[in-house]
């Protein structure tokens, strides 16, 4: 691509000279560009395309290129990360705001792979709405190429805590996808169908959200675009795969004395290729039912009783192997006498003290003490002077916390050790913050979830501090080392970088007075997960 660019700007300086070149021939075709199309199932990290990618170079599939205004990454497979995957995105917002040509202008694709529709769903749009926006990004498709291939997939099933019209929302969608095809088709632009719904499990293929897929559902949705992709290249559609993986051999089970289990096996052997294991489990003597899947030969879990277990092997093709004999974990002798527990708690904290600005307030209190040792501080907070909850915002391994939001609030402090053991709260303390200025009645508070190598997850929760009910609302997340939002739900932002600009779904942009709402993230970091600042503005 470079060479071509570089040549067309000296062919266009030297015509204005008015001097005459040659073209020079290139020997290699050139590549299929590719454009994974969605949102934060596509974009982040979206790893169905690192597979897709690597099982397409295996195959001899190798002239093609993956484009997209976004970089990939975060993925264990090499690949060309380019992509089209924005976080939180809506197929009708894309349509709605027309976002979708300068990204086709930019990349200029030959393949489409469109999984979109997960957002708008989550929106509760209905399906018929969200055709019409994909006939609208069909036809800009073939605007910019009139021979454009899309491939669009029916979504993978959602099953999100709370939203109790996903699965339906769904089904409705992905049932009109085949009949919106047939008839949008055309024989210079064709549409193929893809079918990334059945055999998706969306509680053992995802990472526990409901939503998002874990490494068995990118391995399940790269499986069902390989073969529908393959055509479009030149190649044949594989022949269809009946044969199942060789039985896991030599199931073993090990229990520590901390009560882990873990299974071990020999791999299986496949015709084509294994691409996981299931894990089977029977509890208290009943049918075996489905405990997780694994693309490894181990599986460790919590030894919580003489459960059974058998294992599985299944293929691309989706083809099962037998199961293994099935067996029992039993416990290892283990000392009768634990050491003793630490049973007793911290002193209670300091009352803590308050330093007070603008949409933020800084507590600081004296250190508890322990027996053993106060490995940090939990921070409880209720709104107004009185009445109300008092409910868990934040943890400090220090004695100071700071947190952003405007409004009255009562904050009370506990210390724990290392055994759990909790210490008394500390008196109330009352802080009264004041909205910056062009905040309005609204605030916005981060909490920090669960933590891993490379990345963490976020809350924020949106109160309407206001007498009067909203439209909307805007929050401002600035991120102090280099952290990135890689995935975003409850909440949508057309920003890359920090600080990012986050507004309101559909659905939950309205808020009463005092009403409240969430949005989550997780987020990219560089060595540091200190907290963002955060700041909310209102729509009347």
């Amino acid at each position: 691509m470079r060479q071509r660019l570089v040549h067309a700007i000296l062919v266009a300086l030297v015509a204005s000279a008015g001097l005459v070149v040659t073209t020079p021939a290139f020997s290699a075709a050139a590549p299929v560009r590719i454009m994974p199309l969605g949102d934060s199932i596509t974009g982040g990290p979206g790893c169905w395309r690192a597979l897709l990618w690597d099982r397409l170079q295996r195959t001899g599939f190798t002239n093609i290129d993956f484009v997209g205004t976004l970089p990939g990454g975060g993925c264990s497979v090499a690949h060309d990360g380019d992509n089209e995957g924005h976080g939180g995105f809506q197929a009708t917002g894309i349509a709605n705001q027309n976002q979708l040509p300068p990204w086709l202008a930019a990349t200029r694709p030959d393949i489409v792979l469109m999984h979109l529709g997960t957002n708008d769903i989550w929106g509760n749009i209905p399906a018929a709405t969200i055709l019409a926006a994909y006939s609208k990004l069909v036809d800009q498709m073939r605007a910019g190429n009139p021979s454009m291939k899309i491939v669009v997939a029916k979504i993978i099933p959602m099953a999100p805590s709370g939203c109790t019209w996903c699965p339906p929302g769904v089904a409705a969608l992905n049932n009109a996808i085949p009949g919106w095809a047939a008839g949008k088709t055309t024989a210079q632009s064709p549409i193929t169908v893809v079918d990334q719904f059945t055999g998706f499990d969306p509680v053992a293929d995802t990472t526990g959200d409901g939503v998002h897929p874990d490494d068995s559902g990118f391995q399940k949705m790269s499986d069902r675009w390989y073969p529908a992709l393959t055509p479009l290249l030149g190649g044949t559609t594989p022949p269809t795969d009946t044969t199942a993986p060789t039985t896991p051999a030599g199931l073993t089970v090990t229990v520590t004395c901390a009560l882990t289990m873990t299974l071990n096996w020999t791999a299986s052997t496949d015709n084509v290729g294994v691409t996981g294991y299931d894990v089977y489990r029977s509890t208290s003597g009943g049918p075996f039912t489905s405990a997780a899947t694994t693309t490894t030969t181990t599986f460790t879990e919590p030894f919580n009783g003489p459960y059974r277990y058998q294992i599985r092997a299944r293929d691309a093709a989706g083809n099962t192997s037998a199961f293994t004999a099935p067996i029992t974990p039993v416990p290892p002798p283990c000392p009768s006498s634990p050491p003793p527990q630490d049973t007793q708690p911290p002193t209670t904290p300091g009352t803590p003290t308050a330093s007070i600005t603008c949409g933020s307030v800084t507590l600081n209190w004296t250190a508890s003490t322990d027996n053993v040792g106060v490995t940090g501080y939990e921070i409880w907070r209720a709104p107004g002077t009185s009445g109300g909850t008092f409910a868990s915002v934040g943890t400090s391994a220090t004695t100071s916390f700071t947190q952003s939001g405007a409004g009255t609030f009562r904050y009370q402090i506990r210390a724990r050790d290392a055994a759990g053991n909790i210490s008394a709260a500390t008196g109330p303390v009352t802080v009264v913050v004041p909205a910056c200025p062009g905040t309005g009645t609204c605030a916005a508070v981060y909490s920090q979830g669960s933590s891993w190598s490379g990345g963490f997850q976020g809350q924020v929760t949106v109160t309407n501090t206001g007498a009067a009910a909203t439209t909307g609302w805007t929050v401002i997340l600035t991120f102090a080392s280099g952290q990135r939002i890689t995935q975003i739900w409850g909440g949508r932002t057309n920003s890359t970088a920090s600080p990012y600009t986050i507004t309101n779904e559909s659905y939950n942009g309205a808020l009463a007075p005092n009403a409240s709402t969430t949005f989550g993230f997780l987020v990219s970091w560089n060595g540091s997960n200190s907290p963002p600042t955060v700041t909310c503005t209102r729509t009347p």
